[in-house]
C-alpha cells in the first residue's frame, strides 16, 4: 500500500510540474509571437533591405515597395521617398513586385495569429495551437519567398543608379546589405521555430490529474495513529479495521440459582437468599449491544 501511494504521489507531482511548465512555456510562446509579428511588420515597412557604400555615386536606399534617394550626393540634401503600398504597380521591377506581395501576405498573417491568441479563453489549447502552428509555417513561407526573389529585381535601373552597372540579380554591386534584410532572415527562422513549438504544446498537452482516491476513502484512524486522541475519529477507525457488528445478548430464562455465589454449594439458606435480597429476585440480566 506504502509504495502504490508513492507512486501516485510522484505522478501527481511530476504531472502538476509538466502542466505548470507547460504554460510557462506556452506564455513566452505567446510573447514571441508578438515579437515575430512586430519584427516581421517593421522589416516589411522600413527601406533598409540594400543601400548604398561610400563607393555608390548616388546615395539611396531600397525597400521592398519603397525607395529613398539623397540627391546629387550632398549630405545636406532632402531625402526623397517614393513607393506606395496601395499601389505596388510604380515598381518596375517584377522581381521586387512579387516580394513585396509576399512579404505583405507574411505580415497579415502574423497579425491573424496575434489576434487569435484570444481564442485561447473559448477554445481548447492544442485546436489553437494546431492552427496558429499552420500558420506561422505559412507566414515564414511567405517571408522566405520574399527574401528569395527580393535579390532577382537588383537589375532593375532605379537600383543600378545607386549601385553600378555591376548591380544584377544575387549581385549587389556597390550596394550593401541593411538591417532590414537580415532582420527578415530572422524572422523567418523564427517563425519556423514558432511553428515547431506550437505542434510540441499541441502535442504534448496534457490535463492535471485527479487528486488520488486513498485521499477521499481512508479515515483519519487508519492514515495516522496520532488521530487515536480523537474519540470519534478512533472508534469509528476501530470498528472499520476490527470489522466489529453489532451483537445483542438475549435475557437467560429464570432459574433458581443462589445469587450470592455461582460456584457455592446449595443449603437450606440458599432458598431464603432471594427473599432477603429482593434486588436479586428478578433476573438481572439487560441486553446489551456493542
Amino acid at each position: 500500500m506504502g509504495s502504490k501511494i508513492e507512486y501516485v504521489d510522484s505522478s501527481q507531482m511530476y504531472a502538476t510540474n509538466y502542466v505548470r511548465n507547460a504554460k510557462a512555456v506556452g506564455v513566452l510562446w505567446g510573447i514571441f509571437t508578438v515579437c515575430y509579428a512586430i519584427i516581421v511588420a517593421v522589416a516589411f515597412i522600413t527601406p533598409e533591405w540594400i543601400g548604398d557604400t561610400t563607393t555608390s555615386e548616388n546615395p539611396a536606399r531600397f525597400g521592398l515597395w519603397s525607395s529613398c534617394y539623397f540627391g546629387n550626393g550632398v549630405s545636406t540634401a532632402v531625402e526623397d521617398c517614393q513607393g506606395k503600398l496601395e499601389d505596388l504597380s510604380a515598381i518596375s521591377s517584377v522581381a521586387i513586385r512579387v516580394a513585396a506581395i509576399f512579404g505583405s501576405v507574411s505580415v497579415c498573417i502574423a497579425l491573424i495569429i496575434v489576434v487569435m491568441l484570444l481564442l485561447f479563453f473559448f477554445f481548447q489549447s492544442t485546436t489553437v495551437y494546431l492552427i496558429c502552428g499552420w500558420l506561422h509555417v505559412l507566414s515564414a513561407v511567405c517571408l522566405i519567398v520574399s527574401i528569395v526573389v527580393f535579390p532577382m529585381g537588383w537589375d532593375s535601373p532605379h537600383i543600378q543608379k545607386t549601385c553600378g552597372p555591376e548591380a544584377k540579380s544575387y549581385s549587389l554591386g556597390d550596394c550593401n546589405f541593411r538591417w532590414a534584410y537580415l532582420l527578415a532572415v530572422i524572422a523567418s527562422v523564427d517563425a519556423l521555430i514558432l511553428s515547431a513549438l506550437a505542434f510540441i504544446l499541441a502535442t504534448r498537452h496534457i490535463k492535471l490529474q485527479p487528486e488520488p482516491l486513498y485521499a477521499s476513502t481512508l479515515r483519519k484512524g487508519e492514515l495516522n495513529s496520532g488521530y487515536l486522541g480523537d474519540s470519534s475519529a478512533s472508534m469509528a477507525g476501530s470498528r472499520k479495521s476490527l470489522n466489529l457488528q453489532p451483537v445483542m445478548l438475549m435475557p437467560q430464562p429464570m432459574m433458581d440459582q443462589d445469587r450470592f455465589s455461582e460456584f457455592s454449594n446449595r443449603t437450606s439458606r440458599s432458598h431464603k437468599g432471594a427473599m432477603y435480597r429482593p434486588e436479586y429476585a428478578s433476573s438481572s440480566i439487560h441486553n446489551f449491544q456493542l
